[in-house]
């Protein structure tokens, strides 16, 4: 069985390790740990994202959002509200206008219509860049 086992694993095996059932719960185990240090390469990736003015606006938030999923796989979900939040949280000064405008709403925007907005309002700005320059 030894001799089937990729090279890399081999060496990670106890020789008290004798059927195959024992070594594919070995290899489990060290993968939880994997996934572990996966959803803390995720959560410092999404919480440090930064929209930079460049680039389409409603692709940066749903690669935020491609985060949230990938996070959800390894059992760690994060609620819509939250991933709205981030988003807004990650946005330039630009932007603060429309923050202040979200916050003072009673109520809160899916991710959906926070891209709609976000998307109306970069165009806005983008027009006004555009005004300045001519």
């Amino acid at each position: 069985m030894k001799k089937a086992i990729l090279k890399a694993f081999r060496g990670t095996m106890s020789d008290k390790i004798a059927t195959a059932k024992e070594f594919l719960v070995d290899i489990e185990k060290r993968f939880v740990k994997n996934e572990k240090a996966e959803i803390g390469t995720l959560l410092t990736s999404l919480i440090s994202m930064r929209y930079r003015s460049k680039g389409n606006i409603r692709e940066y938030i749903l690669e935020m959002s491609h985060l949230t999923s990938k996070l959800k796989v390894l059992k760690l979900e994060l609620s819509e509200d939250l991933l709205v939040h981030l988003v807004l949280i990650s946005l330039p000064a630009q932007f603060n206008q429309f923050k202040v405008s979200y916050n003072c709403q009673k109520g809160t925007w899916s991710l959906n219509e926070l891209i709609s907005h976000y998307v109306q309002e970069d165009e806005r700005l983008k027009q006004d860049c555009n005004a300045l320059q001519n």
